[in-house]
């Protein structure tokens, strides 16, 4: 499989991807689009491109589009990535937040985009080492993804020895991971912790309720204006009134319209335009 992605085929085929995932690919991307999409072409039995952009077209092409949409996602994620946003988390926002929520109410997160779930599993290692802090309230966290292959690996809580050297001390991997076959196992109490769902941010969401803190990072960078405004929105409606968003650290609102302002204290987290700062 050739094509170049300046080819009409590929044109078709990344502008259905962008219809049902918001992912934006660029004429510089050509490489990636074929050498991503090889295994679900020999799936599916298609010959190339051409024959994929002509299946996108017919009945049920959606389900065929959201698998390429997975195929296409960058699934890069390590355990307490870029370190600062983990540390504002338990210096800043889980005590605040905690203090702030009813006697034995959870605190409720939202890990978006979670991938293989390393992020996830992060923050519950965060919160259950600052349970005395939090005053014994319980943590639930909920990751979501687009891609059910990384969200089995996620639940399973399976990781291999290159990712457990990602981010991970070396105290950590011993107090909250055992060893399993070639791998490391998150601990059972870690994995009570999170749930794992699959979820579109940038179509009918099915996320319910309220959140206290919502991670969006390293996933705005991948979409167009419009679409970002559009994922920004969904989560600003599912975050509490005193909650904090974060983003990437490459990620910024400038120039986008988001009911959401900058805390003063850690420049890529944001709180709802009229609530609380943390």
């Amino acid at each position: 499989m050739s094509e170049a992605f300046s080819s009409g085929a590929a044109q078709r085929i990344a502008h259905r991807v962008r219809e049902v995932s918001g992912l934006v690919l660029g004429p510089g991307q050509g490489y990636l689009l074929s050498s991503r999409l090889a295994p679900l072409l020999a799936r599916h039995r298609l010959a190339g491109l051409e024959a994929l952009a002509a299946s996108l077209g017919s009945p049920g092409g959606t389900l065929l589009a959201q698998e390429a949409a997975e195929a296409l996602a960058t699934n890069e994620t390590s355990f307490f990535r870029d370190g600062a946003p983990f540390r504002h988390l338990a210096e800043a926002a889980l005590p605040r937040l905690a203090a702030a929520r009813p006697p034995g109410a959870a605190l409720r997160i939202w890990s978006a985009a979670c991938s293989t779930g390393q992020e996830a599993y992060s923050v519950a290692m965060l919160a259950r080492e600052l349970q005395p802090a939090l005053g014994g309230r319980p943590v639930s966290i909920l990751g979501t993804d687009i891609c059910g292959a990384v969200l089995e690996r996620a639940r399973a809580g399976l990781y291999t020895e290159f990712e457990m050297q990602r981010g991970l001390s070396p105290e950590r991997r011993a107090r909250w991971f055992t060893p399993e076959g070639q791998g490391w196992r998150a601990a059972a109490t870690l994995r009570a912790d999170c749930r794992f769902e699959r979820a579109n941010l940038v179509g009918p969401l099915g996320v319910s309720g309220t959140f206290d803190i919502i991670l969006l990072r390293n996933l705005l960078i991948y979409l167009d204006q419009p679409t970002k405004e559009r994922v920004l929105e969904a989560c600003q409606q599912r975050l509490a009134p005193d909650g904090v968003l974060y983003l990437g650290a490459a990620e910024t609102l400038l120039g986008l319209n988001a009911r959401l302002a900058p805390l003063e204290d850690y420049r890529s987290a944001y709180r709802p335009a009229a609530g609380e700062a943390a």
